[in-house]
């Protein structure tokens, strides 16, 4: 695991830099680590979204498919990713 995902799943680092963590994998097409922190329920709505976001942007419709028919995850995240599948 990269240390940005390190970075973006640890509850004691500062808002902005786990945001910023999850920017970086992004940029970096990191896709597995995205869909993984879409995907964790410990982490909150804001920064599932942002990685689903992500997502979305590294044009990764394998993830989103995977996000869209998973009935564990919240109905907002699985309706943004159908939006885009």
């Amino acid at each position: 695991m990269s240390t940005d995902f390190q970075t973006a799943v640890k509850k004691n680092i500062a808002r902005n830099k786990r945001s910023n963590a999850i920017d970086r994998l992004a940029a970096k097409d990191e896709r597995t680590n995205l869909s993984v922190l879409g995907q964790a329920g410990g982490l909150t709505g804001e920064f599932r979204r942002q990685a689903l976001e992500g997502l979305i942007d590294c044009g990764r419709t394998d993830e989103l498919e995977s996000i869209a028919d998973d009935p564990s995850l919240p109905d907002s995240l699985r309706r943004r990713a159908v939006e885009v599948v």
